[in-house]
C-alpha cells in the first residue's frame, strides 16, 4: 500500500521523463528494494514465527539475514522503492512523499517499535540494538558472541 497504492495515487504511474539513466537507476533501485522486502518479510515468517504487522507480531526476535547489518531493512527498502519510482517516473512529488514516509516511520520506530521490542525481548533486543544500527548498515554482519539472538543467522 505505502509503496504501491499511494505512489499510484500521487502519479497515476504517468512517466514525465525520458532521461534513460534516471529510469534505469530507478528500475534497478525498485527491483533491489523489492528483493530486500521479500527477504525481510520471509525472515519475519521463518525466524520470527509471525509477521511485520503489529496485529500479528513475531514470537522471536528477528536478527538473521539482512537484520545482521541494519535493524530496519524493510523500512529502508520501502523508502528506496519510493525513491526508485520517483527516478523511474521522473516525479519529484514522490521524493517529497519518500521524505514524509521516512520521518513518520522514524517516529513510529522510536516511540512504538523500540519500546515494544524492549518489553517483549528485553536484554536480547537491547544487545542487538546497541550492536546494529537502525538506519545505516554495518560494514560486517553482527554476530552475538555471547550466544544470544545473533547466533540465529
Amino acid at each position: 500500500m505505502v509503496a504501491g497504492l499511494v505512489p499510484w495515487w500521487l502519479t497515476g504511474w504517468e512517466v514525465r521523463t525520458d532521461w534513460l539513466p534516471a529510469q534505469v537507476g530507478g528500475a534497478v533501485l525498485v527491483a533491489s528494494a523489492v528483493t530486500v522486502l521479500g527477504h525481510a518479510f520471509a525472515r519475519f515468517v521463518v525466524d520470527g514465527l509471525g509477521t511485520p504487522a503489529p496485529v500479528a507480531p513475531t514470537d522471536r526476535l528477528v536478527v538473521g539475514g539482512l537484520y545482521r547489518f541494519v535493524r530496519n531493512p524493510m523500512y529502508l527498502a520501502v523508502a528506496a522503492t519510493i525513491v526508485g519510482q520517483a527516478l523511474l517516473l521522473g516525479r519529484p512529488a514522490l521524493l517529497i512523499y519518500a521524505a514524509a514516509f521516512s520521518v513518520i516511520v522514524a517516529g513510529f520506530v522510536h516511540w512504538y517499535e523500540e519500546p515494544t521490542l524492549t518489553r517483549q525481548f528485553g536484554s536480547d533486543y537491547e544487545s542487538y540494538r546497541r550492536a546494529v544500527p537502525g538506519w545505516r548498515p554495518r560494514r560486517s554482519a553482527w554476530r552475538d558472541e555471547a550466544g544470544g539472538p545473533g547466533h540465529r543467522a
